[in-house]
């Protein structure tokens, strides 16, 4: 799943992840509440263990509400939901602080800088 405000950064980076068949089905959301909303939808799905995201590329600076934001929610999610799912971080932000924060949440697998690279992907 990649959410990001930037449609032009998801469709470049869907397009590498699909060049190198790192998944078999892509969710690109460009804000945080509508990835959130699918997310919770998935919880009272019987089927939804086909569609529920093995990752999240996640962008730090979105409007409305933010890479953090977006954890902080998705940390309120039901457990066979969020259990599944790895997060990494997928920023241009090259503020201390910022990798800092990604790097003690615990929901946050890795934290990545843009622009997305196959050496990048071959860590995950």
């Amino acid at each position: 799943m990649l959410v990001d405000d930037n449609e032009i950064d998801n469709m470049i980076n869907q397009k590498m992840l699909e060049s190198i068949n790192f998944a078999e089905k892509y969710y690109v959301y460009t804000s945080g509440k509508s990835a959130l909303d699918f997310l919770e939808n998935l919880v009272g799905d019987s089927s939804a263990a086909d569609v529920i995201p093995d990752l999240i590329l996640l962008d730090i600076n979105m409007p409305l509400m933010d890479g953090f934001q977006f954890l902080e929610e998705f940390a309120t999610l039901k457990i066979k939901i969020k259990n599944k799912i790895d997060i990494f971080m997928l920023t241009t932000s090259i503020n201390p602080s910022d990798k800092e924060r990604a790097d003690t949440n615990g929901l946050i697998n890795k934290f990545l800088t843009k622009p997305l690279t196959v050496n990048q992907l071959s860590g995950l």
